[in-house]
């Protein structure tokens, strides 16, 4: 049976290291058997891999990728507080927040991106309620923003 960190190689993509906090917050906070992310943003080896707003600076397909980044960072949390992403039940919620345009409106097409991936890695556990939703900006100028919640066994 692959787990769902081979999965994440699989797809060819590397599970990073878990962003340290960049503020007074928890990367994840547990209640029963939820776990809550903080909103990740789609840093790479500590830095913010692309900045500014859809719509304006990046097009969909740049944004979903920006997306999957930030899923990529949210699963790394996860394992950091589990041990391994196999203690996941399901996926229950993510919530995808998009630096926007005023006139942009393609935000749920940007979180496929995140919700694509958490349903190649989980398969159908991996599918969840969702709200995608338009910002003027979002922290160090990131373009998406995701957070999760999964339960967890």
């Amino acid at each position: 049976m692959t787990t769902p960190e081979q999965r994440v190689e699989e797809l060819g993509f590397t599970l990073p290291s878990p962003a340290k906090p960049a503020g007074s917050y928890l990367p994840v906070a547990r209640t029963g058997d939820l776990l809550y992310t903080s909103g990740q943003v789609p840093v790479i080896e500590g830095k913010l891999h692309q900045t500014g707003k859809l719509g304006v600076d990046l097009g969909v397909d740049e944004g979903k990728a920006q997306a999957r980044i930030c899923v990529l960072n949210a699963l790394a949390a996860l394992k950091a507080e589990l041990g391994e992403l196999s203690r996941v039940r399901r996926i229950v919620k993510v919530v995808v927040f998009v630096a926007s345009a005023p006139d942009f409106t393609e935000q749920p097409q940007v979180a496929n991106g995140a919700s694509d991936l958490l349903a190649e890695v989980f398969g159908d556990q991996g599918k969840h309620a969702r709200s995608a939703v338009g910002v003027a900006s979002l922290p160090l100028d990131a373009p998406v923003e995701v957070e999760l919640i999964a339960e967890v066994g």
